[in-house]
């Protein structure tokens, strides 16, 4: 556990992501996706143009439909993938199995397998494009640390035959599936590693890949991940991608603490509190700070769930 106190700003431990929000041009076309290969429940609002997905009772991500939305700019910032975490090993071989017989009729495609020390993931993407990465975490006393207690993640092959032994036979995502990480691609990977490093009071934890930057709440692997492999060079647009997603922090004195800090920067944020009725900004009985990241990425700090 970090030593660091809410009163100088750090993020600890006890902070998570909460949910990520997509906006996609057609629901049907993506909600199969995310119900029968990663196992989501499916919950429909607003007369069907939104649908909620969780694993009980967790929402993890939220797919506002905009028919109209064009396709992400090639030169945009936005998402390079969100990232479900799953509680262990046989449910990640579960996903595996649901890919291999359910993969191709939801319209998504399997596109990778890596083992990264800290975890083993598997990587897809959803009908529109969207970057998916599903994962489990190794126990932390397994991670390879640093002296300075950072971590040291690598990109490794994945033994797909192991993890289909290891399959426990599931349909669906078990509790304890939750958002593990958003990885993003930015403009300027100091710029917005200095955001939110600096202004949200998370840590950096891994910068060996090259034009890569992990950042974290805490002493968690990643909760962000920041690049500039495929040189974005424009602020994330109003087409399809990512649209938002939430820091949880554990109390009011930890919300007050990066509220100084985002105005101590210069960050311009908004307030959303209890009963303000804006669900997508965050659930009716939270407080939270709605802002945008350097690229234009919505970022929702949200306390009371």
């Amino acid at each position: 556990m970090t030593n660091d106190s809410p009163s100088d700003g750090s993020l600890t431990d006890d902070a998570h992501l909460g949910r990520v929000a997509l906006r996609v041009g057609s629901l049907d076309r993506v909600v199969p996706f995310y119900r029968d290969v990663v196992g989501l429940e499916v919950e429909r609002e607003r007369d069907g143009s939104q649908a909620i997905l969780w694993a009980g009772e967790t929402p993890i991500v939220v797919l506002d439909e905009a028919p109209g939305a064009p396709e992400r700019g090639r030169r945009e910032a936005g998402l390079f993938h969100l990232a479900v975490r799953v509680p262990d090993r046989g449910a990640l071989g579960d996903v595996l199995s649901r890919a291999r017989t359910r993969a191709s009729d939801a319209g998504a495609t399997l596109s990778g397998a890596s083992d990264h020390l800290v975890s083993e993931a598997l990587y897809f993407r959803d009908p529109e494009g969207n970057g998916v990465e599903v994962y489990h975490d190794r126990p932390r006393e397994e991670w390879p640390w640093t002296d300075d207690r950072r971590v040291s993640m690598d990109t490794l092959p994945l033994d797909l035959g192991s993890l289909a032994d290891d399959a426990a036979g599931a349909d669906r995502a078990p509790d304890g599936t939750d958002l593990g990480h958003v990885h993003l691609e930015v403009t300027n990977v100091p710029r917005s590693r200095d955001f939110y490093v600096d202004a949200l009071g998370m840590r950096v934890r891994d910068e060996g890949y090259p034009g890569a930057s992990f950042v974290a709440a805490g002493e968690y692997h990643h909760h962000v991940g920041l690049n500039s492999w495929n040189n974005r060079s424009e602020p994330a647009g109003e087409g399809r991608g990512i649209e938002w997603f939430e820091i949880v922090v554990p109390d009011a004195e930890t919300l007050d603490a990066v509220r100084e800090s985002l105005a101590a920067a210069g960050h311009e944020f908004d307030e959303v509190e209890p009963g303000d009725g804006d669900v997508t900004a965050a659930a009716a009985t939270t407080d939270s700070l709605v802002l945008s990241d350097p690229d234009g990425i919505g970022v929702r700090v949200v306390h009371g769930r």
